[in-house]
C-alpha cells in the first residue's frame, strides 16, 4: 500500500517536471501512470478496510448457519473472518489456527486476535490454536464449516498447498461446507485438488472488484464445496 502511494506521488512529480522540460508533450505518460497507480491505491485501501469484510459477510450469509456449528478458520490471522463467523454462532464454536507469523500479515499475533475477540464480545466462543495448515491438529470430521481467507497461498510449495486443501477436507464432517478465498493461480490448483477428493458441489468464482488488491490482476476468487461420505 505504501509503495502504491509513493508511486502515485512520484509519477505526478515526474509529470510536472516534464511540463517544464524540453518535451512537455510526453508529460501525459507520467500523469497517466500516476492516475493508474492512484486508482490501484484506492482499490487496495477499499479492499483492506471495507471490501473484504462486506464480501465475507455475504459468503457467511450464503452458508445459512444455524448458530450451533463448529467452524474452523485456516490461517485466521488477526481474526477478521474468524470473528465474523463467531458472531453467527451463539451456541457454536469458532476455532482459528495459524502459525502467527508477521511475514504473512502485519501485526499477526495470537494475543492480537485474542484481544480482537474480546473487543467483539465473542471471546467465549472463540478458540485459538497454533498449527501448520499442512498438518492440522484436529480429528477427522470435527468441523461443520472450514473457511480460509488469503492464507493458503502463503505456503510456497504446490505440494504444501495440496496438503493444506486435503487437510481442510479431512477435518470436515460429511455434509460440511468448505469456503476458500485466495489470490493468484493457487485458486485453480485448489479446484483441481478438490476434484480428486470426496466433495460435491464444487464451484469457483470471482469475488469482484471489492476484493481487488490494486486491480483485476490481483483479484480474489473463492472455491466452495461440500464434503461427501468416504
Amino acid at each position: 500500500m505504501f509503495g502504491l502511494a509513493c508511486g502515485a506521488v512520484g509519477s505526478t512529480v515526474a509529470g510536472i517536471a516534464a511540463l517544464s522540460g524540453p518535451g512537455p508533450r510526453v508529460a501525459w505518460v507520467p500523469f497517466l501512470c500516476a492516475l493508474v497507480t492512484a486508482v490501484a491505491f484506492v482499490l487496495y485501501v477499499h479492499a483492506t478496510r471495507r471490501g473484504k469484510f462486506a464480501v465475507w459477510d455475504e459468503l457467511l450469509d450464503e452458508l445459512a448457519l444455524q448458530g450451533d456449528e463448529q467452524l474452523l478458520d485456516l490461517g485466521c490471522g488477526r481474526g477478521a473472518v474468524l470473528l465474523a463467523g463467531a458472531r453467527r454462532l451463539p451456541e457454536g464454536r469458532a476455532v482459528g489456527v495459524d502459525l502467527w507469523r508477521s511475514v504473512d500479515q502485519s501485526g499477526n499475533a495470537r494475543s492480537t486476535t485474542s484481544h480482537n475477540a474480546q473487543a467483539e464480545g465473542v471471546h467465549e466462543r472463540v478458540q485459538l490454536r497454533t498449527g501448520d495448515l499442512r498438518e492440522l491438529p484436529f480429528g477427522d470430521g470435527e468441523f461443520d464449516v472450514v473457511l480460509s481467507s488469503l492464507a493458503i497461498h502463503n505456503i510456497k510449495e504446490a505440494e504444501g498447498r495440496r496438503r493444506a486443501v486435503a487437510e481442510a477436507v479431512r477435518v470436515l464432517r460429511p455434509g460440511g461446507r468448505l469456503v476458500i478465498a485466495d489470490i493468484g493461480r493457487s485458486v485453480s490448483l485448489y479446484g483441481d485438488i478438490l476434484g480428486a477428493l470426496p466433495v460435491s458441489g464444487l464451484g469457483v468464482r470471482s469475488l469482484g472488484w471489492r476484493m481487488w488488491w490494486g486491480g483485476p490482476w490481483m483479484r480474489t476468487r473463492v472455491v466452495t464445496a461440500s464434503r461427501t461420505a468416504g
